[in-house]
């Protein structure tokens, strides 16, 4: 660590803080829950600082939110941080090492299962197929296109996996409240899929177009997904 990337993870608390209390659209089941703006970037974290860091910068700003706003420390708090997390390694470690690529697939698999053998969420059983989309971009050849969106997808469709099943054993619904949902989380999914490809372009942009002076290198800037850069 050093001043420069200090100052990067202070931004991006601060940033992050202010998008968790921009509410997107609110969850089924419960009062007073949303999902935010956060969702719309917080994954592209650990590609930038790093996996270990990158999620200690997701889980940081999901502290610091609770703290703000004095929102007990429950069991059930904690675990709703939970989901962000796993987003923020499948982002980061896509397709990077073999054990990484095994965790990115089974998680979402254990998810499905922990679904579809619920006595009331496994009469929805298919709701839980979305979370074929995260291994699915890890097994998928490496040169396929579109790779950025892929990417974003798994990201947002683990953490719909992991998130999926707190909520599944936590707060209760009904099947038919699942079935329900299945249109809004591709609409839902989509959209945050397509935020976090469009905001890990814009960082990356803008970060290489830095002065040399203020540039931190310390950084993992993906020279692939910089605008108006010219190819070798």
């Amino acid at each position: 660590m050093n001043f420069k990337k200090t100052l990067f993870l202070a931004v991006f608390l601060v940033a992050a803080f202010v998008a968790m209390n921009l509410n997107f659209s609110p969850l089924v089941g419960a009062e007073n829950q949303f999902f935010t703006v956060f969702q719309f970037f917080g994954p592209m974290a650990g590609a930038f600082l790093g996996t270990p860091l990158g999620i200690l910068a997701v889980l940081g700003s999901q502290l610091l939110n609770m703290v703000v706003f004095g929102k007990a420390f429950s069991l059930l708090n904690i675990l709703r941080l939970l989901p962000m997390l796993f987003a923020v390694f499948y982002f980061a470690k896509f397709r990077k090492d073999k054990l990484s690529n095994a965790a990115m697939v089974v998680i979402p698999l254990v998810a499905m299962l922990l679904f579809m053998t619920h006595p009331i969420a496994g009469q929805a059983w298919y709701f839980s197929l979305y979370w074929l989309i995260p291994p699915l971009g890890i097994l998928l050849p490496n040169k396929i296109p579109g790779k950025l969106f892929l990417r974003s997808l798994g990201a947002t469709f683990t953490t719909h996996a992991v998130g999926g099943v707190i909520w599944l054993y936590t707060v209760p619904m009904t099947a038919a409240q699942w079935t329900a949902l299945v249109p809004v989380v591709a609409f839902e999914r989509l959209l945050f899929a397509s935020g976090i490809a469009v905001s890990y372009v814009v960082a990356n942009t803008l970060l290489d177009k830095l002065p040399e002076k203020v540039r931190i290198e310390a950084l993992h800037i993906d020279k692939a997904y910089v605008l108006g850069r010219q190819r070798a």
